[in-house]
């Protein structure tokens, strides 16, 4: 019988298991800040697509649609009227923390799809501070990073 045997010394195993965890651990710490990132990017186009419904649902229903900011709650949501269960509700991350700026965290789009109230509020993360802001007329609107 040979004694030639074709394997990994417990050394060889141990150096590439070390060099392997060293390279995959500097790809996690590189990573963690897109997380932020991407959250933010995740929170504003989710809630700019859910202001364009409701806009949208304004006009093809002919009725106002109320859209409140609960901020000590984290969430939102767009309502007919009150009493009647919203056809939109998001719960948003701890991280981003809203203001009042010109206008309130309460609005209303119209049946034109215009806004009844125009300004700004305030959207801060933990990193980066960015305003909504509603324009006058037609209820166009567009996020900012201040």
């Amino acid at each position: 019988m040979s004694q030639n045997q074709k394997g990994f010394t417990l050394i060889e195993s141990l150096i590439v298991l070390s060099v392997f965890m060293i390279i995959s651990s500097i790809t996690v710490f590189y990573l963690k800040p897109q997380h932020s990132v991407i959250e933010d990017e995740v929170f504003f186009t989710q809630l700019q697509a859910d202001l364009l419904y409701a806009q949208q649902y304004a006009i093809s229903h002919q009725h106002e649609v109320s859209v409140i900011f609960v901020q000590n709650e984290y969430r939102y949501y767009m309502v007919l009227q009150y009493g009647l269960p919203p056809f939109i509700e998001r719960n948003y991350s701890t991280n981003f923390n809203l203001r009042e700026g010109t206008i309130p965290l309460y609005f209303k789009f119209l049946s034109d799809g215009n806004v009844n109230k125009f300004g700004s509020f305030f959207i801060y993360t933990k990193k980066k501070n960015y305003r909504l802001t509603f324009l006058i007329g037609r209820g166009r609107f567009y996020v900012t990073e201040q």
